[in-house]
């Protein structure tokens, strides 16, 4: 497959097989994540894998809206490093991102959960699913303990994968013109 066709294919996966993921994908699923760009190079993301059924059993109840971990064989936690660079959260997103189409590149589907919860001065934040920026504490208190990840590393996300079960279902787009624009914002009156 092409690139862009990865990247047209690429769907949320909510419900997996049984089936295991082989070492060999894995291990190339692991290289789209090691090998995504970063800022500056400044290695500011890093990436656990966990393949237990108890400990993936135990993530799914991270959030309400992670019960495809239920049924995945693999997640892969994605954590950035603030002391390292300014650039940790854009960083660790755009390695999930690699992982996603690293792993739809190898037939694999992917189940996505956001952690990490952003605010700025406004008190304007971004939470999967919630307003609540305990709610959002609370989950990577709960991933951190369970994990043994370090105070100084935020947790991103959690990608959660398999072969996927039946096809997954298409996101609706917005139509190109809403939000594709050439030249300057908006479009021509």
């Amino acid at each position: 497959m092409s690139v862009l066709d990865v990247i047209r294919s690429r769907r949320e996966a909510t419900n997996f097989q049984g089936k295991q993921i082989p070492q060999e994908i894995l291990k190339d699923i692991i290289d789209s994540a090691y090998y995504a760009p970063s800022g500056n190079n400044l290695l500011s993301r890093e990436f656990i894998i966990v393949e237990s059924r108890e400990m993936l059993d135990y993530l799914e109840k991270t959030t309400p809206f992670m019960k495809w971990m239920a049924t995945a064989q693999v997640a892969i936690i994605v954590t950035g490093r603030p002391d390292v660079s300014k650039y940790w959260l854009q960083d660790a997103s755009i390695a999930s991102a690699f992982i996603w189409l690293g792993a739809t590149d190898l037939g694999i589907g992917v189940g996505f959960g956001a952690v990490y919860h952003s605010e700025d001065e406004s008190g304007f934040g971004a939470v999967y699913h919630s307003e609540d920026e305990r709610e959002s504490e609370t989950r990577e208190s709960y991933v951190r303990n369970a994990l043994h990840i370090p105070e100084d590393r935020r947790i991103v996300a959690i990608l959660g994968m398999g072969f996927p079960e039946g096809e997954p279902k298409e996101k609706k787009l917005l139509k190109r013109e809403e939000t594709i624009f050439f030249e300057k914002f908006g479009q021509e009156d």
